[in-house]
């Protein structure tokens, strides 16, 4: 097996396509070099495959060798050895995965320096001996933080103490006499830290180098990026050994990182960051506030030009936009790296649309819809600031306190931590968390997940915070350098403008007030708009926002993909829920649970009269009285569907549910006695009370129990029907039998369903006819044994819907309440299981179940329907896995219809290999 590969190898498959071999960077930097010919410093690339191996057992034999041929290769190509005393070449050693994990893993700049080679890179910059000695401290003090684990803040002090010896606050005002010493204090201390000499021998540092960038694909702050975007903990990490280009050589040196379009917006036009004399390292990490892409044109003009045609070669080539790295050294280009990049998912969507009449680029509809994911429609839905109100820290004022850079849109109101620490502490007790740092940096990675948005005071629109916060549609703002933060509290001097909010006279009565500071403390909150980059003091109202046009214009591409092939619907209990189902592409509702409509204020006292009632007649008026109500409920949700399926489940939870808690009762009884009510609800609770209510008398047991209420619910939809009817309307209706397990049970409910239906219909006078169209009654299939049984079950049924949170449960012998919170993260955690399975739906358990289902219910029914109505209809995986089932439909929350609609579409496109391009 063959571990490494230089970048000019000439691969009979492209580069680009050998991700999961070379990682993603690996494969672009072969194919920039290989196959597009542009300005690359040469390199190589130890692949996937040694990670694993190194992984599983240690250093992989042969590697050694390898490594040294292809060292070899690179020097001999660029002229220069590494360590050479005279004339040293000098590497970066970077990591690169199959998928993109930005500054989650570790890289090793300036390897191949020792007391030697560091006089020889003096003497190839014409004897710049500041230049090649701070090289030499950036890779001691880089090299001792990742390949030997040694604290940076040592490190730090001795760096302050030499700014302050040079009587300077920058990097660069450093002397070389100064940075000669700096760099001797930095030996003593890895001496003293480590109990061994810093490793002068550069094939020893490269050897340790490849080896702590291998180890760090099992970081904790990698582990937990793969664990929030679903990537693999097997997959392992490519090394790319590559030669130093340096923009911090001098005044004719510079370095950035570009976007060949906006990843915030979409616009078209070049996009990103450049800082004159720095290193890549300065940009990316937020050290250094930057300049925009740019004001490279007035330092480079050439170069300038240079770049915007290498950004057109590339974005035509991997038709998509790319995200670069370059370096410019001594007045040439380098380019450093290539990926197609992250974006918002404003700015997806925008991308997808306007490539599809690129006419450089030419994706179609089709390639256009698999660009978009879950996340870029749900970021698109963010909440923004409503800027008229809110809970305001000083009455009747509004304080902007500071403008910087809107690095990742929408909103977030939350209480200020400091440390990503203290911001998972406070999530985890349900508080609303705004982090911020000075500038975030892989390790804070775990706070910024726990955050509602991220506020830094150093940083440009592509450092790690922005990054990372777009990727995953988390409100940011960086760069605002008007705060200063100190420990736990940041404070503002100068804030930008307080307006008067109602009163006589409303608007800005100030702007740039020098004098004004305002201090923030730890739990005080904040609201910050990343849209804008505007920070406010206190609380502000949050509004939903509106979708760009493209967002409808992606769904309507997906609608025709998926037409007639699987349709979406939603779960809603509500008018309202209806509504807004519909006006979010909803085709219907796939479940409409009615328990939830007698939990309202006015409804739950006639419940409770109902499960009271002593004699058959005192059960028949609140039976009656439930009717009504319940038809009005009806009315409102029919109106909002006209024309579309309602499909309303029956009665499904147990009794007890509607009666106050037996303990607290038991509770008030011993202490204080209880009224006469009291005491017979009590008695009553008592009664339904069961060990295991999930598993007791609930959906069609309940039915065979109280028969009455059944035949209640059905009336009233019936009546309401009949109302639609005579209205105007075209109501469809579905009547759903919950937990069912034989079809004897179905034979039985579907009895009590029809008679209900014929009481109603008999009596009316609108010629409303009860047809296969008009009234459906079918069932769920909420347990295994439903599922085996189901061919059995389908002869008494017009359509199955699966409730999948119920057979998880079931399949699993999991208590969904009781493991998410405390079993769940460890099984995840230990590889136990690769995913929640009340997330994303269990494919070898619960999924084999669905297909057995279905193949044996439409084998004796044929013109079986088939939905599926638990959360997981919402899910973009177990989607894919129910159209490859066989479903008909999928059902989810409202605001999870969007991202139903799309998947559908894109299991549709997978199933047919429809090629989605790079």
């Amino acid at each position: 097996m063959q571990y490494v590969f230089d970048f000019d190898y000439k691969h009979a498959t492209p580069p680009k396509e050998l991700k999961g071999l070379l990682g993603g960077k690996g494969a672009n930097l072969a194919e920039m070099t290989s196959v597009l010919g542009l300005p690359v410093p040469n390199g190589f690339t130890i692949t996937t495959d040694a990670c694993r191996a190194y992984m599983e057992s240690g250093w992989p034999k042969g590697l050694t060798q390898e490594v040294i041929e292809a060292q070899q290769h690179l020097e001999h190509s660029m002229s220069r050895r590494i360590g050479d005393p005279d004339n040293p070449l000098l590497v970066s050693v970077r990591s690169g995965a199959k998928f993109s994990m930005p500054g989650m893993m570790d890289t090793v700049l300036n390897l191949g320096l020792n007391d030697k080679s560091v006089l020889g890179l003096a003497k190839q910059t014409s004897d710049d001996r500041r230049f090649a000695f701070d090289s030499y401290r950036r890779f001691i003090q880089m090299y001792s933080r990742i390949v030997l684990n040694l604290p940076v803040d040592r490190f730090e002090d001795l760096l302050k103490e030499a700014k302050k010896k040079a009587n300077t606050t920058s990097d660069a005002g450093i002397p070389a006499d100064v940075l000669e010493e700096l760099v001797e204090s930095y030996k003593s201390l890895v001496q003293e830290l480590y109990g061994s000499p810093f490793p002068l021998d550069p094939a020893l540092q490269l050897r340790q180098a490849i080896e702590a960038v291998f180890s760090s694909w099992n970081a904790d702050r990698a582990k937990a990026y793969r664990a929030k975007e679903g990537i693999p903990d097997d997959l392992g990490t490519a090394v790319n050994v590559q030669a130093m280009v340096f923009g911090n050589r001098d005044d004719n040196s510079g370095t950035g990182v570009g976007f060949t379009r906006d990843p915030a917006t979409g616009a078209k036009g070049a996009y990103g960051d450049f800082l004159p004399n720095a290193q890549g390292e300065d940009v990316v990490a937020g050290i250094r506030n930057t300049q925009p892409l740019s004001a490279l044109e007035s330092y480079f003009p050439e170069v300038y030009q240079q770049l915007m045609d290498i950004f057109k070669r590339l974005e035509t080539h991997y038709r998509d936009m790319c995200d670069t790295e370059f370096t410019v050294e001594q007045g040439k280009l380098w380019m450093l790296q290539t990926r197609v990049g992250k974006r918002t998912g404003v700015a997806a969507l925008k991308m997808a649309v306007d490539m599809v009449e690129d006419s450089h680029i030419k994706l179609s509809k089709q390639e256009a819809v698999m660009r978009i994911n879950a996340d870029n429609l749900d970021q698109v839905l963010h909440p923004q600031l409503d800027k008229a109100g809110g809970s305001l820290p000083q009455h009747g004022e509004r304080v902007l306190l500071v403008e910087g850079l809107p690095a990742s849109p929408g909103a977030a109101v939350g209480k200020v931590y400091f440390s990503a620490d203290s911001a998972v502490s406070a999530a985890a007790d349900g508080e609303k968390v705004i982090l911020v740092r000075s500038e975030t940096s892989p390790d804070d990675v775990h706070g910024m997940l726990a955050s509602q948005g991220i506020l830094t005071s150093r940083g440009g629109l592509v450092s790690h915070a922005a990054v990372v916060a777009r990727g995953w549609g988390k409100p940011a703002v960086v760069g605002a350098e008007a705060i200063h933060i100190t420990g736990d509290s940041f404070s503002v001097r100068g804030v930008v403008s307080v307006e008067q909010v109602g009163g006589n006279n409303p608007g800005v009565i100030s702007q740039d007030l020098p004098e004004r500071s305002i201090t923030v403390k730890q739990g005080d909150f904040i609201s910050i708009d990343g849209t804008t980059g505007e920070v406010f003091l206190g609380e502000l109202p949050l509004v939903q926002s509106q979708p760009p046009s493209e967002f409808y214009t992606i769904l309507s591409w997906a609608d025709e993909i998926r037409k007639d092939k699987l349709g979406v619907r939603a779960n809603a209990d509500t008018a309202a829920d209806a509504r807004k189902a519909r006006e979010l592409g909803a085709e219907g509702i796939g479940l409409c649970r009615t328990e939830h409509m007698f939990l309202a204020q006015d409804r739950l006292p006639v419940v409770r009269r109902m499960i009271l009632a002593n004699t058959p007649a005192e059960e028949s008026e609140a039976l009656d009285e439930l009717e009504k109500v319940q038809k009005e409920d009806f009315l409102g949700i029919l109106e909002a569907m006209d024309s579309l399926p309602v499909t309303v489940r029956l009665l499904d939870p147990p009794l007890h549910e509607f009666l106050p808690d037996v303990e607290s009762l038991a509770v008030k009884e011993a202490t204080e006695g209880l009224t006469e009510e009291e005491y017979r609800w009590y008695e009553a609770a008592q009664d339904w009370r069961e060990e295991n209510p999930m598993l007791g008398t609930r959906g069609v047991r309940l039915g065979v129990v109280k028969p009455g209420l059944y035949a209640m619910q059905v009336k009233a939809l019936m009546e309401a029907v009949l109302q639609r009817f005579a209205q105007g309307g075209k109501p469809i209706v579905e009547v759903m039998i919950p937990l069912v397990v034989s079809r004897e049970e179905l034979q039985l409910a579907r009895g009590w369903t029809k008679d209900a239906i014929d009481e109603v219909v008999g009596t009316d006078e609108t010629g409303f006819k009860v047809n296969d169209e008009a009234v459906k009654i079918g069932t769920m299939i909420e347990t295994p044994r439903a599922a085996l049984v189901a061919d059995q079950i389908a002869q008494e049924a017009d359509f199955f819907s699966f409730g999948t949170n119920d057979l998880t449960q079931m399949t699993f012998g999991f208590s969904r309440d009781d493991v998410e919170g405390k079993l769940m993260p460890h099984y995840i955690k230990l590889g136990l299981l690769e995913n929640n399975p009340f997330e994303t739906v269990d494919l070898y358990g619960v999924g084999e179940l669905v297909r057995i289902a279905i193949q044996r219910g439409r084998k004796s029914n044929t013109g079986l329907k088939i939905g599926v109505c638990g959360e997981h209809g919402g899910d973009p995986r177990s989607i894919k896995l129910f159209f490859d089932a066989g479903v008909d439909y999928v059902s989810c929350s409202p605001f999870r219809v969007p991202i139903a609609r799309l998947s559908a579409a894109q299991a549709v496109l997978e199933k047919q290999s429809i090629v989605t391009g790079p």
